[in-house]
């Protein structure tokens, strides 16, 4: 795995990841409290299928400069910057968990450049469902729901929160755990460095969610797949029967019995063969 460090036009660096090899790019975007390196358990899967897995840290994220007050569509300008960095021409997004709204901002804002995108397990934006009257905290885990709805708060009131350590029920469930014993213990590693730098990087995740997200997810104009486990407690999968219907011509595969990081075991290589027909036949 190639890593390095652009310089942004503003003086901010972007730390990214490159897997290498001529396939389809893939651009991951990391989960809330991750750094970005691509699923080291979906490389060789990649790899087959001729796709090319980058990923970037988020500002804040490990070699990432932060960013306060950045929204989620900062995350299609960053991407964007990667692309051009590293001689891309078209791909594709996907996120996890929390960037999963950060993989739909390229698809609204980075226009035909964008070849699919894909959001796995990731938040709906919560104006929008609260203005259709709807309980956009449904279904949270404790810990969830306290530190979103402090996140509304403002910074001070979340960074407050997360020094309380009020809650320690996440929402993970028995097989969400088992898969981190095996080759998904991955998710550990990236836990451990995108907690590194402290917790700032994922409080401004957590405002970015809560807050304007900077694009509308109807002007999301790529092929798009929701993918969400139907027990998910850590993002609930309403979320992403909402995005459904909002997203323009969006797919959903909500899959049965399992939780946030066991739907992403289950059907990871799927979703790659759904992102492998979505790809062009030449770049």
């Amino acid at each position: 795995m190639e890593s390095g460090d652009l310089t942004l036009a503003d003086g901010r660096t972007l730390h990214w990841y490159d897997a290498g090899g001529d396939g389809a790019p893939v651009v991951w975007h990391h989960g809330t409290g991750n750094t970005g390196e691509p699923p080291q358990p979906l490389l060789a899967g990649a790899a087959r299928r001729g796709l090319r897995f980058l990923g970037l840290d988020r500002p804040g994220y490990g070699g990432s400069t932060p960013l306060t007050g950045r929204d989620v569509a900062e995350a299609a300008r960053l991407t964007q910057a990667l692309a051009d960095h590293r001689g891309l021409g078209r791909f594709a997004v996907l996120g996890h968990s929390g960037g999963g709204p950060h993989a739909l901002a390229c698809g609204a804002l980075l226009g035909d450049r964008v070849t699919a995108a894909v959001s796995v397990a990731g938040p709906a934006p919560l104006g929008p469902v609260a203005a259709e009257g709807r309980d956009w905290y449904a279904g949270f885990a404790p810990y969830g729901a306290a530190s979103l709805r402090a996140a509304e708060q403002g910074r001070a009131a979340r960074m407050a929160y997360e020094e309380s350590g009020a809650d320690d029920d996440f929402g993970f469930l028995p097989s969400d755990e088992e898969a981190l014993r095996g080759e998904w213990s991955w998710f550990l590693t990236v836990v451990r460095s995108g907690n590194a730098n402290g917790p700032g990087p994922s409080v401004d995740d957590d405002l970015a969610t809560v807050t304007a997200w900077g694009y509308d997810v109807e002007d999301v104009a790529c092929p798009t797949l929701l993918v969400h486990g139907a027990e998910d407690r850590v993002v609930p999968a309403a979320h992403s029967r909402w995005l459904a219907r909002h997203v323009p011509g969006a797919q959903l595969w909500e899959e049965p019995e399992v939780g946030h990081l066991g739907v992403l075991v289950r059907r990871g290589d799927d979703v790659l063969g759904w992102v492998q027909a979505q790809a062009p036949d030449s770049e």
